[in-house]
């Protein structure tokens, strides 16, 4: 009798409702592939058997093949949410422990590492001090929380246009008396300790042509003279409004330098190159057109961001961005081979071949893209439509059976 037929399809019917409930189940599952039930069917017969009336005895699942097509891509506000547009996985480790992921939604343990929901870490290369990435054995990515170091000011470049339609001013300059100078501006410089001192210049024209330069720093006068006479520096144009001398030589940076007991942080002294080469002389009124300088202070962490290219950037306090990781993908030969384990992990099996690493953007890994998700590549309509396709199939293998069971009944009622 052909029980035998109708009970295979009922299993595999079971078997096919089960994968797409489990498809559905996991619709908003992050990185959650897809799976698919293929069936074979079965004979009673040998490899070498022969006749052309054999009649199969059913059918069977033969796999439930993953699905590794891309999802689609949605925005965060975790920026250590990190989406894969490739064939590329994440390598995670949890005590040696290496498996491999889609689902990128990442965040930052007490101790600094990249990690997953289930705490096991995201792997990868780390950063030395300087910012420079340490190739060779991947590692757990642990971010280096500590502050950023500052930075001694060295260089500072002033634009600006000095109004030729004023009129000069007789005597020295006094900070304390703005009728002693045309015009002010200041900046800002840091020492060796990364403290910023406010630097005050205060222009005086003394003559058609001709002004005084005076520094201030904490109220006291600085050297603007470049060790001449007095304190005071000197700036002559051309009639055309471009700058000619400083310091009665062709206009070049100044050195400047601030005496320790002036910045009063428990700094040495600080000296740096003043670049006011750029200042014109114009009948316009008086502004600054340009301002930069090297220096900074300390800066506390306050954020990180990951580029296409898997590059770890921390963000600080202080406006300054350093390198502080970079995430490694590897790709597999055969990815249906791997083995799911569920929290979205899969592990390395002969099926799937060993991974090779790369950087993100390289061979067919994908690029990667920071606060974002990769979603579940689950077609929920056509997940339905298989339901449905399911449900049927399992009341055709159950009808089966029922007339082999009428069937039989006949062949026992006989007298």
């Amino acid at each position: 009798m052909g029980f035998q037929q109708g009970l295979s399809g009922l299993n595999g019917a079971a078997k096919n409702l089960d994968v797409i409930g489990n498809n559905i189940a996991n619709t908003t599952t992050a990185g959650f592939k897809s799976g698919v039930a293929q069936f074979a069917d079965v004979y009673a017969t040998s490899l070498y058997g022969s006749g052309g009336l054999t009649i199969g005895i059913g059918s069977k699942v033969a796999e439930v093949a993953q699905q590794f097509s891309q999802g689609n891509i949605s925005v965060t506000s975790n920026p250590l949410d990190i989406a894969i547009s490739g064939e590329g996985f994440f390598r995670m480790n949890q005590d040696g422990v290496v498996t491999y992921s889609r689902n990128g939604q990442f965040n930052l343990d007490k101790d600094g590492y990249v990690i997953n929901a289930s705490s096991q870490r995201l792997t990868g290369f780390v950063a030395d001090a300087q910012g420079n990435i340490i190739g060779g054995t991947p590692v757990d990515i642990q971010l280096s929380l500590a502050p950023s170091p500052p930075n001694v000011t060295t260089e500072v470049d002033l634009g600006a246009n000095l109004d030729s339609q004023q009129a000069a001013i007789a005597g020295a300059i006094n900070p304390a008396n703005a009728a002693t100078y045309n015009n002010s501006t200041s900046f800002t410089v840091y020492d060796q300790a990364g403290n910023a001192h406010g630097f005050v210049l205060y222009f005086q024209k003394s003559a058609a042509n001709t002004w005084n330069v005076d520094g201030y720093v904490n109220g006291a006068q600085i050297d603007m003279n470049g060790g001449g006479a007095g304190n005071t520096m000197t700036m002559t144009y051309n009639s055309d409004g471009t700058i000619d001398q400083v310091n009665g030589a062709a206009a070049a940076p100044a050195s400047i330098t601030i005496p320790a007991a002036v910045l009063a942080s428990g700094a040495g002294a600080l000296t740096y190159n003043l670049d006011m080469t750029g200042f014109t002389q114009y009948g316009s009124n008086f502004g600054v057109s340009f301002l930069s300088q090297d220096g900074y202070s300390s800066g506390r962490i306050a954020g990180v961001a990951v580029d296409r290219e898997g590059v770890i950037q921390g963000r600080y306090t202080n406006g300054q961005t350093r390198t502080l990781g970079q995430v490694q993908l590897y790709s597999f030969l055969n990815p249906r081979g791997l083995q799911p384990l569920g929290n979205n992990q899969y592990f390395e099996t002969s099926e799937s071949g060993q991974p090779t690493a790369g950087a993100p953007g390289s061979g067919v890994l994908g690029y990667v893209q920071s606060g974002a998700i990769e979603e579940s590549n689950v077609d929920l309509t056509a997940e339905l439509v298989n339901l449905i396709v399911a449900q049927r199939m399992y009341q055709a293998n159950a009808q089966t059976i029922r007339a082999q069971d009428q069937i039989l009944q006949t062949l026992v009622n006989l007298r």
